[in-house]
């Protein structure tokens, strides 16, 4: 009867540790499930962020009197931007960009005539990046930097040097002198490091009204520099968010446009982009 009772005993253990180990297995399964779809969740929620913090930079560039004809600089509100600011739990970190701000190397890949102008200023541009001389075949209208790695010449680290410095904007877009970097400054004609650092430091002050009122200023008269490509308005623009919540990160840059007739704000093209190595946690 012991020896019963003992096998008894025994099974009904065994029982209790199988079904042990069945929940010990559902609950990790469970736990696995409920991480996995958090996940998704989590980047759903940054994506919302991204996409709200898009459209109030873009409410931004709505607000700071941007018009057809009249100069964009960097004293009007979309370059003002306090860097980051925080919304609920979440960090949020805002730019925005004059794309004019870049050099067009769209018409040097357009096909028909040689736009000689630009052609100096690329050449000029690569010089200063300590690149060795590129050029660029007429292949057409190219949609995306990412696509010169295509072209001969360029591989992922040339393109990498090149990126902050050129943009592929329609062929009418102009270098606008207001909001250029000094090393965009320093592809005209002639112009140097000393009178270009000295005309971004003069803009602040004083933003050009008219390319005829850069062209005639003292530190540029003298050069004898073309005002072929030049402008100081701008309809194109990219804001870059950054989207920093419990850990994850999330990086989009989106170019808008402003239509020229409608005066209407459009977004031509969005991306999610990847952070580098040393910016990740």
């Amino acid at each position: 009867m012991n020896r019963q009772r003992g096998v008894a005993l025994i099974s009904v253990l065994l029982v209790l540790s199988l079904a042990l180990l069945l929940t010990g297995g559902m609950l990790r399964s469970h736990r696995l499930l409920v991480q996995g779809s958090a996940q998704p969740l989590q980047q759903l929620q940054l994506r919302q962020l991204g996409l709200a913090a898009e459209a109030w930079a873009q409410q931004v560039l709505e607000g700071s009197a941007i018009t057809p004809s009249g100069p964009v600089d960097l004293s009007q509100d979309w370059a003002r931007l306090e860097p980051a600011f925080t919304l609920e739990d979440a960090e949020i970190d805002i730019d925005i960009e004059d794309l004019s701000a870049r050099l067009n190397l769209t018409p040097l890949l357009a096909q028909g005539q040689v736009d000689q102008v630009t052609l100096g200023r690329w050449s000029r541009l690569l010089d200063l990046l300590d690149l060795p001389a590129l050029s660029l075949p007429q292949v057409g209208p190219v949609q995306e930097l990412s696509q010169l790695r295509l072209l001969p010449g360029i591989d992922a680290q040339t393109l990498r040097h090149l990126e902050p410095w050129v943009v592929l904007l329609p062929k009418e877009a102009r270098l606008n002198v207001n909001t250029a970097p000094r090393l965009l400054l320093m592809t005209l004609d002639g112009m140097e490091a000393g009178p270009a650092e000295a005309l971004v430091n003069q803009r602040r002050a004083k933003p050009y009204a008219s390319v005829q009122a850069f062209t005639n200023d003292a530190l540029v008269s003298g050069l004898g520099l073309s005002s072929h490509g030049l402008g100081v308005s701008s309809r194109w623009f990219r804001i870059t968010v950054s989207v920093t919540r419990a850990g994850s990160r999330l990086r989009l840059a989106s170019d808008v446009e402003r239509d020229a007739a409608s005066g209407r704000w459009t977004v031509r093209q969005r991306r999610f982009l990847p952070f580098s190595p040393s910016e990740l946690p």
